[in-house]
């Protein structure tokens, strides 16, 4: 057992220093992102402020991914990953250089984190190629794992330290806080030797856009691949809809605003992921399926509809953390899937399509999930409707009765949606795309 262990470390050694490092980098970035939120809201004291910095991130992502794709896959993901760490640093540097400056504005907010952003459009891929580069294939699933854990290590630390730093030292600390980790991130990928893929099957006369698309083509050619996304884009949607877009709207409108409670359920939110992580990352699984994709997916809606029915902070409580303990594994599953079955040569530019066509229906989500909770369910649960009246024994009579309702609606088309698909064939790889290093037609 001791020999295997060793075995294990010594195998992920380069991957273990990449992902401990980023990890501290990510924490001083969610630090930093916390306090900005905070400077922000005392500057304007409106929720707008707060949202535009969240769209200003956002939205780069959407617009740029798939070229930093194709970009990730040609070019040398050490020094991507390089030059990506040192803007977000000079990001940070000129927030400092302004604040100190007592020159910082929010508009100023608004574009740096579009250009880190933008960057971060790049880093992504190259870090994901650079992950399957460092990891051998029987440890996909225990690395994706490790992610999970360390993401949902920084989502439940990062609001708690930086408020505590930004009480005791301001603005200005968790900045300096935030390029010391930088520090640690750049210096680790300088000395970290990263293998270089096998080269991409280019045509000679494919132009620059069409090799963009050909992480498009692949998904397409790869039908399985391209109808789980799709698949998970509808996931996406229907989860924004329901607790993961209108948790905190939830929460506070059945506790009367109570922000202890949403503060405990979102702990468990966090939790739930990591615990998710840790299992997978503790687990001897050596691949991935399909049908562990859905079969989470069906655990997600139900415990969605567990949460909607729950009347209790501990219900609340319990129903979160297995709904996102479920979320985590699904997502760790499915990234185990597309390592192994995208060749390296071109995960970049697949990972980048994969993930702008699943995440593009978030926005929506979001949108139409407070519009549809605000105009429609919440006039519908009223007493003097006839399903108000039906389903307030069910749901409960207090404020929140109507985003139940969109809950239990929302979680079970996602209950049916999922089961469907476990059972259609149509999601299982063919035996000509499910070969090893396959590479799309041209």
């Amino acid at each position: 057992m001791k020999n295997n262990k060793k075995s294990i470390f010594s195998s992920l050694r380069s991957f273990l220093a990449l992902w401990g490092s980023q990890s501290v980098s990510s924490m001083g970035t969610a630090m930093t992102e916390y306090a900005l939120i905070v400077w922000s809201y005392g500057q304007r004291g409106s929720a707008s402020s707060v949202t535009l910095l969240t769209l200003s991130s956002f939205l780069p992502t959407i617009l740029f991914r798939f070229l930093a794709g194709a970009i990730a896959d040609r070019w040398d993901k050490k020094r991507i990953m390089l030059l990506a760490d040192f803007v977000a640093a000079c990001g940070t540097v000129v927030i400092f250089a302004l604040h100190s400056a007592s020159m910082l504005q929010i508009w100023h907010l608004y574009v740096i984190n579009f250009l880190l952003s933008l960057m971060n459009s790049f880093q992504v891929p190259a870090a994901y190629v650079a992950t399957s580069l460092l990891v051998p294939k029987e440890h996909y699933t225990r690395t994706g794992g490790l992610q999970s854990i360390s993401g949902a290590i920084v989502s439940i630390l990062s609001p708690a330290l930086g408020g505590l730093v930004l009480a005791r030292g301001g603005l200005a600390a968790v900045l300096v806080i935030d390029l010391c980790t930088f520090a640690v991130a750049l210096l680790t990928l300088v000395f970290l030797p990263i293998p270089k893929p096998p080269a991409a099957p280019e045509k000679v006369n494919e132009s620059f856009w069409q090799n963009c698309l050909s992480g498009i083509k692949y998904l397409r050619q790869h039908r399985h691949l391209m109808k789980l996304t799709m698949f998970i884009a509808a996931v996406n949607l229907l989860a924004k809809l329901g607790p993961d877009g209108l948790m905190p709207a939830f929460i506070l409108s059945r506790t009367n605003g109570s922000e202890t409670t949403l503060g405990l359920v979102q702990a468990f939110v966090a939790i739930g992921i990591m615990a998710g992580g840790m299992i997978l990352a503790l687990s001897k699984a050596e691949t991935s399926s399909i049908r562990a994709v859905f079969l989470a997916c069906v655990c997600i809606f139900l415990t969605g509809m567990g949460l909607s029915l729950s009347r209790s902070a501990v219900g609340w409580c319990l129903f979160a953390f297995l709904q996102y303990l479920c979320a985590a594994v699904m997502n760790i599953h499915w990234g185990t899937i597309m390592r192994t079955e995208v060749p390296l040569a071109l995960q970049g530019r697949v990972f980048s399509a994969r993930d702008t066509l699943q995440n593009i229906t978030i926005p929506a989500g979001l949108y139409l999930g407070g519009v549809l909770a605000d105009a429609i369910f919440e006039p519908l649960m009223n007493e003097t409707t006839a399903i108000g009246r039906a389903l307030l024994p069910l749901l409960g009579g207090a404020g929140g009765a109507g985003i139940a309702f969109q809950f239990l609606l929302v979680s079970g088309i996602g209950f049916v949606l999922s089961l469907v698909c476990l059972s259609n064939p149509g999601f299982q790889p063919t035996r000509d795309a499910s070969k090893d290093g396959a590479s799309p037609e041209e």
